[in-house]
């Protein structure tokens, strides 16, 4: 059997489909598995073990249709592919399922799908993102037992890792220190606490582990600024390590696998996290629900977001703002120190 699946979204979203992955590999290991994503994210998935081949769809793809299509076209035709697993289901997707031509094409349940698919899911909403992501293979009971594996999981090899360990040493980290990253930042304002709040955040739990190595993890432009910025607020700003950085998505997996906790602003970074095995504490921007993008296995994850706080209807008269001035420093600070009450990290990561 060949399956295509068509992932063209964020990093957090392809993350959060591994365990689909995953679980096709689990029950149809002799089958062919290829991903189509965005070029950045395709460099994350590279020599995942769940997949044979990841396509990866260029910025120049993306702003030329006729380039576009033709790709589209090279990928589908070609593969000969079995199933199609579409899970964006857009305008822009759904070329993938049209050239395949494959016996079963999976997606969403839209107005515009009906005519392109013969098999559909239906839409997440607030639900477990992850759950949500394994009924792709539930559609395949017609070709043998369905195997489920909810693991978050991404590869690296022993070479990258070595290259990262050197690095992570020559800026001073030590092996045995606890190493804690925190998004403090993130790219879009709305996903983005309160700075105040946040330094004064970052202030509390330097203080309560003062041993504790941490790294801020910021992209180069305004989020670099940004984190700076807190650091320099902090009481002590010599205990975050403000230069070390991960310079790809392929890095910071790296750093997580190397890391003891991660805490901060929600966001696809935390999900490489999670892959690592790495506990967590996020905060969720008004309209991020945890219970859509924290799984719900092993790895201890705990997040706090407005609807915790206030009910819909109190929340629905709210704008962003006003919903996260309901994520009080205190309040936030509280679930967070209870979390580490229950989850110390003390210990450092081998």
């Amino acid at each position: 059997m060949r399956i295509l699946i068509v992932r063209i979204r964020q990093m957090g979203d392809t993350i959060l489909s591994t365990p689909l992955f995953n679980t096709l590999r689990k029950s149809f290991p002799d089958a062919v598995i290829d991903l189509v994503v965005n070029e950045r994210i395709a460099k994350l998935m590279e020599g995942h073990p769940a997949l044979n081949h990841v396509f990866p769809l260029t910025a120049e793809d993306h702003r030329n249709a006729l380039a576009y299509l033709r790709r589209a076209w090279t990928i589908a035709s070609k593969g000969h592919y079995d199933v199609v697993m579409d899970m964006r289901s857009t305008m822009n997707t759904l070329p993938f399922s049209i050239f395949a031509h494959a016996k079963l094409r999976i997606g969403l349940r839209k107005p515009y799908t009906k005519w392109v698919f013969n098999r559909f899911v239906a839409n997440c909403g607030s639900g477990d993102m992850v759950a949500h992501n394994l009924l792709y293979a539930d559609a395949l009971t017609q070709y043998g037992t369905i195997i489920p594996d909810h693991r978050v999981t991404l590869h690296i090899s022993e070479e990258e890792q070595q290259a990262f360990d050197n690095y992570l040493k020559k800026e001073g980290v030590k092996s045995d220190q606890p190493l804690v990253v925190v998004g403090v930042t993130a790219k879009l304002d709305f996903k983005r606490w309160d700075e105040t709040a946040m330094t004064h955040l970052v202030n509390r739990f330097s203080n309560r582990y003062p041993d504790a190595q941490l790294v801020f993890n910021y992209a180069p432009g305004e989020e670099e600024a940004h984190a700076r910025k807190i650091c320099s607020l902090l009481d002590h700003p010599e205990r975050v390590l403000i230069d070390i950085q991960a310079r790809s998505p392929r890095e910071l997996y790296a750093l997580a696998c190397r890391s003891t906790f991660f805490f901060g602003n929600e966001g696809g970074a935390r999900h490489i996290f999670h892959a690592a095995g790495v506990p967590s504490f996020v905060i969720c921007a008004p309209g991020s629900h945890k219970s859509t993008w924290l799984p719900k296995d092993e790895i201890p994850t705990e997040g706090i977001e407005p609807s915790d706080l206030a009910d819909a209807q109190a929340l629905a008269q709210m704008d962003d703002a006003s919903q996260y001035a309901l994520l009080t420093e205190d309040i936030v600070w509280q679930r967070l120190s209870s979390f580490l009450d229950r989850h110390p990290i003390n210990s450092t990561k081998e």
